[in-house]
C-alpha cells in the first residue's frame, strides 16, 4: 500500500507504462509500416510544378467541393476503373513542418471526383477554359470562376498559351487570355491525377450494388455498350450534350463532316489518338487511348454520335472498328 501513497513512485510507474505502450502500440508498428508501405509500381512522384499546383489546390479550397476517392460502389465507376486503396496515397508526404500529408480525399461532391481526372479530361485547353469560367464548358456548373488566376495581354509572348473561351464569356475583356503560373501549375496537378493500374498480384475490389446496364438503342445492336453513357462520360464536356460544341473552343459533332463522312479510319483515329488540325479549336487529346477503349466501345460511341442531334450517319460494327484499331496501333 506504500506504493499508492508515494506520488513519485505512482507517477513514475504510470509514465513508464505509458511510454511502454506508446512504443509497442504506436512507434514500432509505424516503423514496420514504413518498411512495407511502398507506392504502387508505375505510380509517379509529383514534379515541382505539380507539387506547387497541389498547394494552389489546397489554397483555393478545392477539397471543399471535390473528392479524390473512388468508393467501392457501382455509381463511382464513372470516376475510376477500380475502387481506391490506401496504397494509392502512399506517395503523399508532409507538405511542410506545419502541414500533414494532405491526402485531399474530401467528404463532399458538389463537383465530380478528381481521382482520375487526368485520364478522364486530359485536355489542358479544356481545363484552362473551365478554370477561367466553368460555365463556358459546363453550362450547369456551380463552380466559381477563377479569373484572377489569368492574365490579359495585348499580344502573346513566347511560351504563352491563349485560353479558348466563347465570345459571350469575354464581355469587357480586350486582349488575349493567358493562364498565370499558378493556373498552369494547378492544371499540371489536375492532369497528374490518374489511377495507377494495379499489379496482377493485387486483386482489385469489386464495385458493389451493380446496376444492370442496358444496350444503347444507338449502338447498332450486337450487344454493344451504352454509347450515350460513353459520350456523356468522355466527350460531352467539350462537345456538349447537344453535340453543338463551343464556338471558338470545341467543334460541333452535329452535322460534322467527320462524323457523317465515309472515312471511318479517320474517325477512329481521331477518337483513339486525338486531333489537332485547326488553329481555331483546342487540341483534342487521345481520349480513346487514355480511357482504354475497346472496339466495342468505339463502335458504340460512333453509332451514338452518328444517330444523335439529327445526324443520320451509317452505323458501324465492332469488327469494322477492330480492323482499323489494329492498323493504327
Amino acid at each position: 500500500m506504500d506504493f499508492f501513497s508515494d506520488h513519485k513512485k505512482l507517477f513514475s510507474s504510470a509514465l513508464a507504462f505509458f511510454l511502454f505502450l506508446t512504443l509497442v502500440i504506436c512507434i514500432l508498428p509505424a516503423f514496420n509500416n514504413q518498411k512495407v508501405y511502398k507506392p504502387l509500381p508505375g505510380s509517379k512522384a509529383l514534379t515541382e510544378e505539380e507539387s506547387h499546383g497541389k498547394e494552389i489546390y489546397i489554397r483555393e479550397g478545392c477539397v471543399g467541393c471535390h473528392t479524390q476517392q473512388v468508393r467501392n460502389i457501382d455509381m463511382d465507376q464513372v470516376f475510376g476503373g477500380r475502387p481506391s486503396l490506401a496504397i494509392d496515397y502512399a506517395r503523399n508526404k508532409r507538405l511542410n513542418l506545419f502541414q500533414n500529408t494532405a491526402t485531399l480525399m474530401g467528404t463532399e461532391r458538389t463537383g465530380p471526383d478528381l481521382t482520375n481526372i487526368g485520364s478522364r479530361q486530359p485536355s489542358k485547353e479544356w481545363q484552362y477554359s473551365h478554370l477561367f469560367n466553368p460555365r463556358s464548358v459546363v453550362p450547369e456548373s456551380v463552380m466559381p470562376s477563377y479569373k484572377w488566376m489569368f492574365l490579359i495581354k495585348d499580344e502573346l509572348q513566347t511560351g504563352d498559351v491563349e485560353v479558348s473561351v466563347p465570345d459571350k464569356f469575354k464581355i469587357g475583356i480586350k486582349g488575349k487570355i493567358v493562364p498565370s503560373k499558378d493556373a498552369q501549375d494547378l492544371v499540371a496537378y489536375l492532369l497528374s491525377l490518374k489511377q495507377t493500374e494495379l499489379p496482377k498480384s493485387i486483386p482489385a475490389r469489386e464495385f458493389l450494388y451493380k446496376v444492370e446496364k442496358k444496350a444503347d438503342a444507338n449502338s447498332g445492336g450486337d450487344n454493344l455498350p451504352d454509347g450515350t453513357t460513353l459520350f456523356t462520360t468522355n466527350c460531352a464536356t467539350c462537345h456538349q450534350a447537344n453535340g453543338e460544341g463551343l464556338p471558338g473552343a470545341f467543334p460541333a459533332l452535329k452535322g460534322s463532316p467527320v462524323v457523317l463522312g465515309d472515312d471511318l479510319e479517320l474517325y477512329v483515329t481521331i477518337i483513339m489518338k486525338g486531333y489537332d488540325p485547326r488553329p481555331e479549336y483546342a487540341t483534342m487529346p487521345a481520349v480513346g487511348t487514355n480511357a482504354g477503349f475497346s472496339p466495342e466501345e468505339v463502335a458504340a460511341l460512333i453509332n451514338h454520335e452518328r444517330t444523335s442531334w439529327g445526324n443520320t450517319g451509317k452505323k458501324v460494327t465492332a469488327d469494322e472498328v477492330k480492323v482499323i484499331m489494329d492498323k493504327i496501333k
